[in-house]
């Protein structure tokens, strides 16, 4: 399983990161390194933020602390990596909001394990750490219209929600609004309402909206949020956001 996530750039996503106050100075590492979090900005391209829950909005850098109900965003032409303390590890793409809405790990109380991420827009590629492998049932990523389920993984998920024009497929046209899934290893099982598919490594999925059940599709019509080269060779078949980027265009610094 890769230990490395990057992404290859795609268009920009183009929806607006939505703030609800101006971003603070850029917040000192060492500083917040002294605070409690759940995981560290290992690698930053680009501008990232962070709103707290306590309402206030910061700009973070690497070696900033994520705590458990921070929303990271980031800005157009940001990649930005994250590294859990059970060792999972997440990469936002540009223009992506993820929400920390649970985090619990202790090395020694397997039974309090939890993590829940939601994935609010954009994309982001996830490798999962110590928690999706011994308490799979308590880790999961969720979607406006969709959960994903974790079975020791590395998988893409990319979702369009009217902003992804620029990401090219095989008919020419935008891909469909939904939430759109690669898997690279392991597996993972997608969840909504109106159903429930597992995906296995080297298949695609794709889920419209939380009234249609989650579907498989063909590598050919599939959507990959794949890692450049330069980083990590990715296996997986299907359309590569990006392929026709340099790879030091989209590398995660």
């Amino acid at each position: 399983m890769a230990s490395i996530l990057a992404l290859a750039a795609p268009g920009t996503i183009s929806a607006q990161t939505a703030q609800a106050a101006p971003p603070q100075p850029v917040e000192n590492s060492s500083a917040s390194a002294l605070s409690a979090g759940v995981g560290t900005v290992t690698h930053l391209a680009g501008t990232l933020s962070v709103k707290r829950p306590d309402g206030s909005t910061r700009f973070l850098s690497t070696k900033s602390h994520v705590g458990e109900g921070d929303i990271l965003s980031t800005a157009s032409g940001t990649y930005a990596r994250v590294k859990f303390e059970d060792g999972a590890e997440v990469v936002l793409r540009p223009e992506s909001q993820l929400k920390v809405e649970a985090y619990k790990f202790n090395q020694q109380k397997p039974s309090e394990d939890s993590s829940v991420l939601s994935m609010l827009k954009g994309g982001l590629r996830s490798v999962t750490g110590l928690l999706g492998k011994r308490s799979r049932d308590k880790v999961s990523i969720v979607a406006p219209n969709a959960t994903i389920g974790i079975r020791g993984t590395h998988f893409g998920m990319l979702l369009c929600q009217g902003d992804c024009g620029a990401i090219p497929t095989i008919t020419g046209k935008p891909p469909e609004n939904g939430l759109h899934l690669d898997v690279a290893d392991g597996s993972i099982v997608v969840r909504n309402p109106a159903g429930q598919q597992q995906l296995n490594a080297g298949q695609f999925g794709f889920v419209r909206d939380a009234q249609t059940p989650p579907i498989q599709v063909p590598p050919q019509q599939g959507i990959q949020v794949t890692m450049p080269p330069a980083i990590s060779k990715n296996e997986a078949g299907g359309r590569s956001i990006g392929k026709e980027r340099k790879d030091d265009e989209c590398t995660v610094r």
